[in-house]
């Protein structure tokens, strides 16, 4: 339970930078960061696996690189579900959600090394 707190902390965390460094993407203020942040592992938990079987032949195609689009597209989609909550999570553009994933990838990738598996 601890280590999903903290996933969901790295996840709102990263949110919160990629909100602040690119422009394109906003939010209402730290409760809608931490709603949204559940909203966008919920979403990579569920539709991102299906997403990516889905386009694994045009990933191979590209070396990879698609899955830039894949990771936009979830951020997008979560700015999509965030708004039909009524919460203030504005992504506009691909670029800007491209920008924005590689930025949360990024940010919880050096955050999660403090999270020891205990296993």
């Amino acid at each position: 339970m601890e280590k999903l707190l903290a996933r969901w902390l790295i996840n709102a965390i990263a949110i919160g930078i990629a909100v602040w460094l690119v422009d394109g993407i906003e939010a209402g203020g730290l409760k809608t960061i931490l709603v949204v942040a559940m909203i966008f592992g919920l979403v990579n938990a569920l539709i991102r696996p299906i997403l990516k079987v889905l386009t694994c032949p045009l990933v191979i195609l590209t070396l990879g690189l698609f899955i830039f689009v894949i990771n936009g597209l979830m951020l997008w989609l979560t700015s999509v579900i965030a708004n039909s909550l009524g919460l203030d999570f504005q992504v506009t553009g691909i670029v800007p959600a491209i920008i924005g994933a590689v930025i949360i990838t990024l940010v919880s990738l050096l955050l999660s090394i403090f999270i020891r598996d205990e296993d």
